[in-house]
């Protein structure tokens, strides 16, 4: 149920993308709005889906395991009751702040006039959605610790339901089109707050939110969100470096940036965060009933399973990026030199696809024992490499250099990550690996062979209709996953059996 909520949130995220780029195309009005929604999303990772949710689920996990049903409902109240106060004077902060905002996370907008006014007064509609969605992670994480993991999946659908619904309907009757995508992004963050309620009184635990200082399961969550804060939103950090330098880029830069991380992000979200979304309560639930053996046996099975599903992936990103990005966005105000340019940051992104995921593989691992401080640690390492790389890559690349440092940096914290748990003893892998990985291999060289010989020069895509287009992108990836699974069929590999494994 989670992965298939999560790929209709995805698809539906898709088709925003595809109404943006439609109608608004990557012009200075799109790449405003970018950041004005950059802004408080990044903020929604630190307060929100991000920092609080991996330091709140071990804790509820914690009581729901060894404590009542009433002791579970106070911590959810004075959780509730914390969380809401910091992030409404956080969001008050960032909408009387917004000019500030803005010159901080894009620099290069200052004395461009109608561009940096304009991102200002989105990034006022926009930031209350930090406050809504925080409040929203909160439900899910409740939920999720309780086993409904399909309902905080599907929550994401109905932000992609209000904007594109804005871009269609609002936005011709605005004197500014695009502030219709900020308006979006509000009614997005309200709607989905009151979905969940329903949810949440199933369970019991809808109760009003209460403030004390002192509450034992408040604090705890406090000492591990301070540091997880950062470990947790290292990728965000980077994506933000990315846009404050891309600010200084040609205008397009920040949007094409953005398309080619939106492509990037469908498998990353289908499969990365659903797997991360299932694994922390799993782990979380075997360490507070101390087996390590089980613990390590999530883990492994996980690893096995992003490298499985995510290599063919990454492979088929980079392969075929000027294919989709001219299918899926090259109509009305995105042209070709949009598509060309986009291209060459989706294959950079695609680099790091694997080790995007294994992070949110990994990460658990010190979340679920309530290490935060760890992630923090290599956090630290993982950004210095970032800034470093941007600086030696954005001369020669531009903004394809951008995003190939994020993905250099993304295995440099898988890496580090995965080293330490190891070390502890946390993570003992299992025999067997050496000829999964090699079967594996194999498969993905033949798959690759495959997409290289029919995809043709980025030319003819741009040439053609939208059914030539739709027809021979879907033959190239149906014929790349059939020779693929068939390839590990053929040389031994179980691949349903590791599927249903599962990590419980």
């Amino acid at each position: 149920m989670v992965g298939m909520n999560t790929f209709a949130s995805r698809i539906l995220g898709l088709i925003r993308d595809v109404v943006i780029a439609r109608f608004f195309g990557a012009d200075l009005h799109v790449d405003a709005f970018l950041v004005a929604f950059r802004i408080p999303n990044f903020s929604r990772r630190l307060f929100a889906e991000g920092a609080f949710t991996q330091s709140f689920v071990p804790v509820l996990s914690e009581y729901r395991t060894q404590r009542s049903h009433a002791e579970v409902r106070d911590l959810s109240a004075y959780v509730s009751g914390a969380l809401g106060l910091v992030v409404a004077l956080v969001t008050l902060i960032g909408i009387i702040a917004a000019p500030i905002l803005v010159m901080v996370f894009a620099p290069g907008f200052i004395g461009s006039g109608d561009k940096y006014s304009l991102t200002v007064d989105m990034l006022r509609i926009t930031f209350p959605y930090l406050l809504f969605v925080s409040m929203v992670a909160f439900a899910g994480g409740i939920m999720n610790t309780y086993g409904r993991f399909g309902v905080p999946a599907f929550t994401p659908v109905l932000l992609n339901v209000a904007l594109i619904g804005s871009a269609i309907w609002l936005a011709p009757y605005l004197e500014q089109p695009i502030t219709a995508l900020a308006w979006g992004v509000f009614l997005g963050g309200v709607v989905q707050l009151l979905f969940q309620i329903p949810f949440l009184h199933r369970l019991g635990l809808l109760t009003r939110p209460k403030y004390r200082r002192r509450h034992e399961g408040v604090r705890k969550i406090v000492r591990l969100i301070v540091p997880a804060i950062f470990g947790v939103s290292v990728s965000q950090i980077n994506l933000l470096v990315d846009t404050l330098i891309a600010s200084f880029l040609v205008t397009g830069s920040v949007s094409w940036l953005y398309y080619s991380d939106r492509l990037m992000e469908f498998p990353l979200g289908v499969f990365g965060i659903a797997l991360a979304t299932v694994i922390l309560p799993s782990l979380s639930q075997k360490h507070a009933a101390q087996s390590s053996e089980a613990f390590s046996e999530t883990l492994d099975w996980a690893l096995r399973l992003v490298l499985l599903i995510v290599l063919p992936a990454t492979l088929g990103l980079a392969i075929l990026a000027g294919p989709m990005l001219t299918t899926i966005f090259q109509y009305g105000e995105f042209g070709a030199r949009d598509v060309q340019k986009a291209s060459l940051s989706l294959m950079a992104y695609s680099v790091g696809l694997l080790g995007f995921v294994y992070i949110k593989v990994l990460a658990p691992g010190f979340f679920a024992r309530q290490d935060t401080r760890t992630p923090v640690r290599v956090g630290i390492v993982a950004m210095l490499a970032n800034i470093i790389l941007n600086l030696i890559l954005v001369f020669p690349l531009a903004h394809a250099g951008l995003a190939l440092a994020t993905s250099l940096s993304a295995f440099i914290n898988a890496g580090l990550l995965y080293k330490i748990l190891k070390e502890q003893g946390a993570y003992r892998p299992k025999s067997g690996w050496g000829p999964f990985a090699i079967r594996v291999l194999t498969a993905n060289v033949l798959m690759a062979l495959l997409l290289l010989w029919g995809r043709g020069e980025l030319s003819l895509w741009l040439e053609w209709d939208l059914y030539h287009r739709v027809w021979t992108l879907s033959l190239l990836i149906g014929g790349g996953v059939v020779t693929y699974f068939l390839a590990l069929s053929v040389m031994g590999l179980r691949v349903r059996a590791l599927l249903t494994a599962g990590g419980g």
